[in-house]
């Protein structure tokens, strides 16, 4: 474990490496604690930096063996090495070979970074800096080389030996050993290099590309598993061919592989030609996978392979463009899903999700920019920010260039940069290249940390005919930045007449609003629509154009009237979830004040209009019938939340709607169930089932018996894993008998299945009740939970600290302990696992004064503990800062 103090990497320090790799010769001998690596690289002098009289190597961990430049060992005295870096003090002044062996343990690799070991599995994850854990190596994104692999194994133990690129070679050696070798073409960054060794399952297909080349597909899992790959393999071709439609990009080796493995501190990696995935993003069936779990495949499934141009062929000349192949894939796997599914359901679900996250990020002291301008560790910065927010950037070229010109910029951007390790700036000036957009004033939202706040006030004059649209716009003081600047904001709008038609848009002068989208560039401005013959209801932020905070003057009728009538179906849904914000926050506000709350008639009749209507999809009106989360109203509210007023307004409010729309609901839940109908994972099912367990988990919201003892039969009746664990999710939350009986008999019937297990266990971490920390403490000692697998920390201790906010923010700062306590111990052998979840205090300055104290208290334990590691430090030592003003 690294335990010195990071020093801060800065942007502004950026120089090119002194020496560039041209090609990498590995020889990997694989062995439980003592595998063997040989690696031969071809340096030369990079001309970019002058002329090198040294070469440091990075390292982490690692145990020299030997060292050799040009077939020559080096003397000790001629270099020093350390577990973490080789310095080699005089080097020829030209191109050389130098020849490294390390030895390494793989099964004592509890970081699961570099080489370790994921039950009998040879396996590696190298981003970011991982491969200095293998071999000392200029461990930088922009150090791009062509890598051989040669894998040598008993032939017992890893009958299968993976790398990237194309296999050229294998064969058996004396002693029962067999050996693979592996080549890539492309040059790559060394965090996309990848080795796999084991006892593995084939799953096989075949993909012929646009230009008429057959590409081997292979999906490896543990043997016994192969039935439940199908789904992945279905959404790899579709990744395939929707990338060649959408954006021209087609795949480039002879075989695409991808391996699941159980032991994975990310959702997967995109290493070239060899994707390595956490399984649970792998293997589904309908006896095992949800609805969500099948949604989540496809999409990861997507944007891996979708990193094959936007992340390998392309990569980030540094690890502050983390955005420039994140955000970017994020983006592309967004539009893809879109196409697959529902483009408006989705749109509404990542929104959700970025506000959830994202948002709560901004505002808090781990906010940063799309491009943070320094880092201690990087393993820190794989957030929502770089990654969602990130797309947000990319979604707003494309709002303000029109899809035609999008679409050129990236062709551009692929045919100019293609091989290169690229910047933000060379990115966005591709689309500088093909557009006339204020591309300086756009990279603020780069630079720029924090949500930014636009308030529009709308006046229609009928007199004038006229419609004058007011709009402020600041961002908020974040750490580090207590100064902004006003952002460029493409700001989608209409202006909604009385028969539900969007009214024709020109500004005063004639000017008419191309794609119905205002570019706002200044701290205030104004635009006058002129024509306007009558009242219109202001649709503004359509699509949810940009990530801002929005505040209008809508009146609550209009509201009333967009949850009905407005074309565009996300400003419909955000009428709704407006209209629930306002109640929700008077309800806590009346909770303080012991005041009698509002009136919810206006959001019952939004409801009860979308569910009497019969045009919107299934998946469109669960997602309206779901009130803003917990998150959403404590980010409204803003400081001195807490927690259990929010959670109790909440539940009150569910349980009016499942009582004044009860009937309505019921007809709806049985006229989504599907009875004796196959199970499909395809969009129009999934939005029945979606639509069938929302309704009835507000049904069962006040705890009915009729609806209580609909979702125990539901529970048992179950044919599909979506429609028992979302029985299992209403039962949970009621203090009934049925529930802890359901929750015995799903371990009964899933204890042999880790994916399913891990279910089980985020499923009572998430209980909002007192009992559930007592629950999570005993359940951290059950015979199925381990600390070493990154799936089980997630789905238990994960759960509770981070999707369950009355329990871990308890008044008595128990839920504080806890997570304190178990991220010490996990820091001792996984600390990026560790360090995201202490993330889980990134809004403790915002809550009440004594849950604030019992939170700092906590934060202060983990920070002056012994040896701590530097991912947990960084985290704990931003979460502590002192707020910006």
């Amino acid at each position: 474990m690294r335990t010195e103090q990071a020093r801060p990497v800065r942007l502004q320090d950026y120089r090119p490496p002194d020496w560039l790799v041209e090609t990498v010769e590995l020889d990997v001998s694989l062995h439980p604690t003592a595998s063997r690596v040989r690696a031969s690289l071809k340096l030369k002098p990079n001309a970019a930096s002058g002329a090198p009289a040294s070469v440091a190597l990075d390292g982490d961990g690692l145990h020299l063996v030997s060292v050799a430049i040009d077939g020559v060992p080096l003397p000790p005295e001629h270099y020093v090495a350390t577990p973490d870096s080789l310095t080699i003090s005089q080097v020829p002044p030209r191109a050389f070979r130098l020849d490294i062996e390390t030895k390494i343990d793989p099964s004592g690799n509890t970081q699961l970074s570099g080489l370790y070991r994921s039950g009998g599995t040879y396996c590696t994850q190298c981003e970011a800096e991982g491969f200095r854990r293998i071999t000392y190596f200029p461990d930088r994104p922009d150090v791009m080389a062509v890598y051989t692999t040669r894998i040598e194994a008993d032939k017992t133990e890893a009958p299968v030996l993976l790398a990237n690129g194309n296999l050229i070679g294998q064969g058996n050696l004396p002693g029962g050993r067999h050996f693979a070798v592996w080549h890539d073409p492309f040059p790559k960054p060394s965090y996309l290099f990848a080795l796999v060794g084991g006892t593995l399952a084939c799953v096989e297909d075949r993909f012929r590309t646009m230009s008429g080349r057959d590409v081997a597909l292979k999906i490896y899992v543990e043997p016994g598993k192969e039935d439940r790959c199908s789904y992945a393999m279905n959404s790899l071709k579709r990744a395939m061919r929707w990338d060649e439609e959408a954006f021209g990009r087609e795949y480039d080796l002879d075989i695409f592989m991808i391996v699941a493995v159980s032991d994975f501190n990310m959702g997967a990696m995109e290493n070239k030609g060899l994707n390595v995935f956490n399984d649970k993003y792998v293997l589904a069936s309908p006896a095992t996978a949800t609805d969500g779990d099948y949604a989540a495949i496809e999409a990861i499934i997507a944007h891996e392979y979708f990193h094959n141009w936007t992340g390998n062929r392309i990569t980030c000349r540094d690890w502050f463009q983390l955005c420039l192949k994140e955000g970017l894939t994020v983006f592309r796997d967004q539009e893809f899903t879109s196409d697959q599914r529902s483009r408006p359901v989705k749109r509404i679900a990542d929104v959700r999700a970025l506000r959830a996250h994202q948002f709560v990020e901004d505002a808090g002291p781990l906010a940063h920019p799309v491009r943070p301008e320094t880092y201690r560790e990087i393993n820190n910065f794989y957030t929502g920010t770089v990654y969602e927010k990130g797309a947000e950037v990319v979604r707003m070229l494309k709002a303000l260039l029109g899809a035609e010109k999008f679409r050129q910029g990236m062709d551009l951007y692929f045919s100019r940069h293609d091989g290169q390790a690229a910047t933000i700036e060379q990115f966005i000036q591709c689309f500088a290249d093909v557009s006339d957009l204020d591309m300086p004033l756009f990279m603020r939202w780069y630079s720029q940390a924090g949500t930014p706040e636009v308030v529009a006030n709308g006046h229609w004059d009928a007199a004038s005919r006229t419609y004058r649209l007011d709009v402020t716009q600041t961002v908020p003081p974040t750490p580090g930045q207590p100064v902004k600047q006003p952002m460029l904001i493409p700001l989608a709008l209409g202006l909604v007449g009385a028969d539900g038609r969007d009214l024709p848009l020109t500004l005063a002068g004639g000017t008419s609003v191309e794609r119905g989208v205002l570019i706002l560039t200044k701290p205030a401005e104004a635009f006058v629509f002129t024509g306007i013959r009558e009242r219109p209801v202001l649709s503004l932020n359509r699509g949810f154009s940009a990530p801002i905070k929005l505040t209008t003057n809508i009146s609550a009728n209009d509201l009333n009237f967009l949850a009905a009538r407005d074309s565009d179906p996300f400003n419909r849904w955000q009428a709704v979830q407006t209209l629930a914000t306002s109640i929700l926050l008077d309800h806590v506000a009346a909770q303080r004040s012991r005041g009698t709350p509002a009136s919810a008639d206006g959001l019952m009749d939004a409801l009860a209009a979308i569910l009497a209507d019969e045009r919107p999809e299934p998946a469109f009106v669960a997602q309206a019938l779901t009130l803003p989360g917990e998150a959403d109203i404590a980010r409204e509210i803003g400081c001195d939340i807490d927690p259990d007023a929010i959670f109790q307004a909440r539940t009150k409010l569910r349980v009016a709607i499942g009582q004044r729309l009860g009937p309505k609901l019921s007809e709806t839940y049985g006229r989504m169930t599907d009875r004796g109908a196959p199970y499909r994972p395809d969009a129009e099912s999934a939005g029945r089932r979606s639509l069938k367990n929302v309704c009835l988990d507000l049904l069962a919201a006040g705890a009915n018996a009729e609806a209580i003892g609909r979702a125990a039969s539901q529970y048992q009746a179950a044919s599909n894993m979506t429609d028992r664990m979302a029985a299992l999710s209403v039962l949970s939350l009621h203090d009934v008998p049925q529930r802890n009986a359901a929750i015995d008999d799903f371990y009964r019937r899933y204890a042999a299945d880790p994916l399913i297990l891990d279910k089980w266990f985020a499923l009572q971490a998430a209980i909002p009740a007192l009992p559930t920390l007592d629950r999570v403490r005993a359940l951290t000692a059950h015979p199925a939970f381990s600390l070493a697998n990154p799936n089980r920390v997630r789905a238990l201790i994960g759960t509770f600290a981070q999707a369950n906010p009355t329990q871990f923010n308890r008044a008595d700062g128990k839920g504080y302990e806890f997570v304190a306590e178990k991220v010490l111990a996990l820091d001792e052998r996984n600390p990026q696992v560790a360090a995201r979840l202490v993330s889980a205090f990134k809004s403790w300055r915002v809550l009440e004064s004594s849950r604030r104290a019992h939170a700092e208290a906590a934060l202060r334990r983990v920070a002056t503990a012994a040896s701590l590691s530097r991912d947990v430090t960084d985290i704990v030592q931003r979460a502590l800062a002192e707020p910006a003003a």
